[in-house]
């Protein structure tokens, strides 16, 4: 195993990878992924239109 702290090459990171331990990879059709969830809603602050003056300039409207 490298036990440089970073890669030089794209070749030396696909090496480094391919040194994790049997014990650390998951099986082959086991991986634990985590659940899909809906992603959270989000607003733009009013501080953050009064950045761009004259938005409507830019086709954009307070929605």
């Amino acid at each position: 195993m490298n036990t440089q702290d970073e890669a030089d090459t794209l070749e030396e990171l696909i090496a480094d990878c391919t040194d994790i331990p049997s014990e650390l990879r998951p099986e082959p059709g086991h991986a634990h992924l985590p659940e899909q969830r809906a992603a959270a809603p989000w607003r733009v602050a009013e501080s953050n239109y009064r950045q761009v003056a004259d938005l409507d300039s830019y086709g954009l409207s307070r929605a």
